[in-house]
């Protein structure tokens, strides 16, 4: 009975002084990860990528965030509030005493001031705010959201990594499009109220955080100082972490399933993944991308495509690809075959387009003869002295390279010709509207990438392929509608759910536009992928989430003693 009394007296001592380590700010020194796409800047308003988002979460702050389980938590805000009883707007409380990392207060005009901000660029980059018709101060820690419609789900707007709130006093000479990619200073350097703050930033490398010593929560964060390297592949950032233990937290690891598990038989790091919203998809440019138009290269205004406008063709190019050795080739039980661009909540999963999930060589070949595209002496299919040849853009990854090699030879067994190319993920998902290669930009035929909503609801998601978010010079690239895509029936949709209540309603209506979006062919969903990452076994307090950031709650992230 004495040992057993003094077992529980040692734990209890231990228990004790891990409190202790833990109990002033900044105890567990530095925290290093590695993302190899790196962060171009730290503002998600003006993000090309999640990993800005991701980079920008120590910093900025939403009212709310989702948890791993998809359950709103309140950040800035007292709790989660509920909508007006005709859903035309909602009020949210803040909470008291909260300061910005340079000791000012924050209250409700710098949430009002954010909502203005994104107002003021021609696309913003999140749906959230279309129906919204104005954002009020009731007092200096109340905030009303009218909407010009009833909102059904009215949590799209200032909840997940990707809606935070901007300081006023940084950002108001920051406003409009032009204005808003000027500020650099503000965007690579944002105030905010999250646990850290920017010590320094280089756009597409490095960026360098310390403690918020006026974080709210005064024993947190447990880390003095964050190092975020960016670059270089997804198999050298797992090594990193599993093998060699040079950095605490790897993130999305697109890696061959085989090559990952002989890493983390090293027995230093630990992979951890799930699945969420995101689908590695083909994306067709549905412009005409031809150097020779200058300014109207991959704009409505330069034209359609000369072949990727034929629905023959898109549809023949789906029909060719085997995704099933997508999924074996390069990622194992991390992915799984979709045919969809929403591929979760399960709720929202359409069957209608299963056709995909089966190759079909030949009716993809019958297809293209039916539409006169007939081949040529070397093989490739031409009608009207056009093409099928083929520009196929990706960001540069092992398996992103695999899986543009496998689906060359595939399109090749139909006649169509194809130039792989491949771009570093820190300028391909980059945000600066000068950089021809961004994936915004899309001047090729073809770009293959992962396309996911931080949300339970898919309705901002959806509105992303509206008329007025396709990217163009005038709204400095920047909005979600990449493919060009141009459907007055999918806008009224989008209009349309925006109103619609019933939840067996809603998913109808999601179904409905994910359909239109396959059976189009403006974008090729090949794999529902797992978000997988990797940390040292002796890194503690991470919940993986796949409906935010994976550093939502990296105030509570330290060290295991």
């Amino acid at each position: 009975m004495s040992v057993k009394r003094n077992s529980i007296a040692f734990m209890t001592g231990m228990a004790i002084l891990m409190s202790v380590a833990h109990a002033e700010r900044g105890t567990d020194g530095q925290l290093n990860l590695i993302y190899w796409q790196a962060p171009s800047i730290l503002n998600p308003y003006l993000s090309g990528g999640s990993k800005d988002t991701e980079a920008s979460s120590l910093v900025l702050e939403p009212l709310a965030n989702f948890d791993e389980n998809g359950n709103m938590v309140p950040v800035l805000a007292e709790a989660i509030p509920q909508a007006a009883e005709d859903l035309k707007s909602i009020t949210w409380q803040l909470k008291s005493g909260i300061l910005w990392s340079d000791g000012t207060p924050f209250s409700a005009d710098d949430v009002v001031f954010t909502a203005e901000y994104c107002k003021q660029m021609e696309s913003c980059a999140t749906a959230s705010y279309r129906d919204v018709s104005s954002v009020e101060k009731l007092d200096d820690l109340t905030v009303k959201v009218n909407f010009s419609i009833p909102k059904p789900f009215p949590y799209g707007l200032f909840v997940s990594a990707g809606e935070p709130i901007l300081q006023k006093a940084q950002f108001q000479d920051c406003l409009g499009d032009a204005k808003a990619q000027e500020c650099s200073e503000q965007n690579f350097g944002p105030i905010g109220t999250g646990p850290f703050k920017v010590t320094e930033f280089r756009a597409n490398d490095v960026a360098v955080y310390a403690a918020n010593e006026n974080y709210r929560e005064l024993n947190k964060p447990h880390f003095a100082t964050v190092v975020l390297k960016g670059g270089g592949d997804a198999a050298s950032a797992a090594r990193s972490v599993l093998e060699t233990g040079e950095f605490d937290f790897a993130w999305n690891l697109q890696i061959e399933p085989e090559v990952m598990r002989q890493m983390e038989k090293a027995g230093k790091g630990k992979i951890v993944a799930g699945f969420g919203t995101a689908v590695e998809r083909l994306v067709v440019n549905l412009s005409n991308p031809d150097v020779e138009l200058d300014d109207m290269r991959s704009t409505l205004e330069g034209g359609e495509h000369p072949f990727l406008s034929d629905p023959a063709v898109r549809r023949a190019l789906s029909l060719a690809i085997d995704r099933q050795v997508l999924v074996d080739t390069g990622y194992g039980p991390t992915g799984q075959v979709t045919c969809n661009v929403v591929p979760a909540p399960a709720i929202y999963v359409s069957t209608a387009n299963d056709w995909c999930k089966t190759q079909d060589v030949e009716k993809a070949n019958r297809l293209l003869d039916q539409a006169g595209w007939m081949r040529g002496e070397d093989g490739v299919r031409e009608k009207d002295g056009v093409r099928l040849s083929i520009l196929y853009q990706t960001s540069t990854n092992n398996v992103r390279q695999d899986t543009q090699a496998l689906i060359k030879q595939m399109w090749q067994e139909i006649g169509v010709e194809t130039e792989l190319k491949n771009i570093s993920g820190s300028v391909f998902f980059g945000s600066d509207p000068a950089n021809p290669d961004t994936y915004q930009k899309f001047y090729a035929d073809i770009q293959m990438y992962t396309n996911l909503f931080l949300n339970i609801d898919p309705e901002p998601y959806m509105g992303a392929w509206i008329c007025s978010q396709i990217p163009n010079p005038e709204n400095q690239w920047q909005g979600g509608n990449v493919p060009r895509y141009c459907n007055e029936e999918y806008d009224e949709l989008v209009k349309q759910l925006s109103v619609t209540a019933p939840l067996e309603k809603r998913v109808a209506l999601i179904k409905k536009m994910n359909d239109m979006l396959v059976d189009h062919g403006s974008h090729i969903p090949l794999i529902h992928r797992g978000r997988v990452s990797a940390h040292l076994l002796s890194l503690g307090g991470i919940r993986h989430n796949v409906w935010d950031v994976e550093l939502w709650n990296i105030e509570d992230w330290h060290r295991i003693r």
